[in-house]
């Protein structure tokens, strides 16, 4: 297909289908996962929120892991853009259709929050928040740690579980569990953010202290996706085996055991 011109701006086929993509799954996973919190938490419980975000994930890597690698998380794109995978320019337009995508599933969600009588949306709309806002009261230093960990677990799995950048096969069920996992021990402590564009489109709409606290939500996950790809290119090195340890247990070893000494035939040999 030909590239299609808006005045000086050029669009490239399949350059706009992964954008859309992206734009599309963060609406999506916003809408879905954070709508589980939002509208049914006294029925599903943690549990039921941290399934409702892995198998979201899980769904969208299935559909759009083929088309844009299914990132839907600037925290994804920003340790595939460290070890190389994407140019700085795919990078900035995911995190725009991220951005996008995320404010524009929570806005859908809002709307459809107000149609339930009743329902509290300010300061809260699962929103991410430490402190007072946490569960278990987590301090400031706690809450940065924890989504700098947690980000980073997700992110390496990420990058250790693909190629390149097409999540295709098997790939998104690691992915979809790993949020899921991610989730159970996070929703007490943060919320669980592990994903700015997640945290930034409800707290939008919280306003308030989920307003004051999403620095952290975007600065932390970010760290903890550079981080990751860092350590994911030590222990999956681009030169290296596809399967180290299948390398290894064939590779010849060599002999440093004590050699003994040839000291001719036995005396009537």
């Amino acid at each position: 297909m030909d590239a299609v011109k808006l005045g000086s701006v050029t669009l490239d086929p399949v350059q706009t289908r992964t954008v859309a993509a992206e734009f599309l799954g963060t609406a999506l996973l916003v809408f879905f996962a954070v709508g589980s919190a939002v509208l049914a938490a006294d029925y599903i419980g943690v549990l039921g929120i941290a399934l409702a975000f892995g198998f979201t994930l899980l769904a969208l890597a299935y559909a759009l892991g083929p088309v844009s690698g299914c990132h839907v998380n600037p925290a994804v794109t920003l340790g595939l853009l460290v070890e190389g995978r994407i140019t700085l320019r795919t990078a900035i337009e995911y995190w725009i259709a991220q951005l996008l995508g995320g404010i524009v599933g929570a806005a859908i969600l809002f709307l459809l929050a107000k149609q339930v009588p009743g329902l509290k949306t300010h300061g809260a709309f699962g929103s991410n928040g430490f402190a007072d806002r946490s569960a278990v009261h987590l301090n400031t230093g706690g809450a940065f740690l924890a989504e700098v960990v947690m980000t980073f677990l997700l992110v390496f799995v990420y990058l250790a579980v693909t190629h390149k950048i097409a999540v295709v096969g098997f790939d998104g069920l690691p992915i979809g569990l790993t949020l899921a996992v991610i989730h159970l021990i996070g929703i007490p402590l943060t919320g669980t953010s592990v994903n700015p564009a997640r945290s930034i489109g409800p707290a939008l709409f919280a306003g308030g202290g989920a307003l004051s606290q999403l620095w952290l939500f975007i600065v932390a996950p970010l760290i903890g996706g550079a981080l990751a790809a860092l350590a994911h290119q030590v222990t999956h090195p681009r030169q290296g085996p596809a399967i180290l340890a299948d390398e290894l247990s064939t590779a010849p070893r060599p002999d440093t055991g004590p050699k003994s000494r040839d000291t001719g035939p036995e005396p009537g040999a």
